[in-house]
């Protein structure tokens, strides 16, 4: 699903239209008023805001539709991040503050600078620091609020979240819609899946 202005960035920045293949180490990158929703191989749906950036750092396959070991990199933005049928610890999501392990998870992340914020939907998840501080999140509503100043960074637990990614998805018809990788329009050309963020 693809809303407004929604590119990808690797040797040059083109346009991402529906149907469209990302490749590990490309960036994607919504502007302003846009947004996006990516189908993983494995039918993990990534759902981003506006003014979004990821990029996928790598990706290692254990079949054609399932990884061994995958991380995305959420650089700055909203996302809704919903675990596809991989094993729950394959996955790995880094923010510039954290990085956070799922168990079968929907998340809502919001990485602004100097501060993340991980709400937990449905399952659960460890969020961690870099110097290693690490919150589990257990219950729907569970949130962990990692902030940095003056080189000092801290985490902090909440079960009042203060942002979901509801008000986003209500802004982009489709965009938290879940969907399997195999009931999404097939491309024309086939393409070469290896790496592959979003196929179909």
């Amino acid at each position: 699903m693809v809303k407004n202005e929604v590119v990808r960035v690797a040797a040059a920045t083109t346009p991402i239209n529906v149907g469209d293949a990302l490749l590990r180490d490309e960036t994607v990158r919504t502007g302003l008023e846009s947004a996006a929703r990516l189908v993983m191989a494995d039918s993990t749906n990534l759902s981003l805001g506006p003014n979004a950036s990821l990029k996928l750092d790598r990706t290692v396959f254990d079949d054609e539709h399932h990884y061994r070991d995958v991380a995305i990199r959420l650089t700055s933005g909203a996302f809704r991040f919903v675990t596809g049928h991989s094993d729950k610890a394959a996955y790995k999501i880094v923010t510039p503050l954290a990085t956070i392990g799922v168990r079968g998870t929907i998340l809502d992340i919001l990485s602004q600078r100097g501060k993340t914020v991980v709400v937990l939907q449905e399952g659960a998840s460890t969020v961690c620091t870099s110097n290693r501080q690490c919150i589990d999140l257990t219950q729907p509503g569970d949130t962990a609020i990692i902030t940095s100043s003056g080189g000092r960074t801290t985490i902090q637990k909440t079960n009042n979240p203060p942002w979901t990614f509801a008000a986003t998805c209500s802004q982009a018809a489709g965009l938290c819609t879940v969907t399997q990788f195999a009931d999404a329009t097939p491309v024309t050309p086939p393409v070469d899946d290896t790496g592959m963020l979003c196929g179909r």
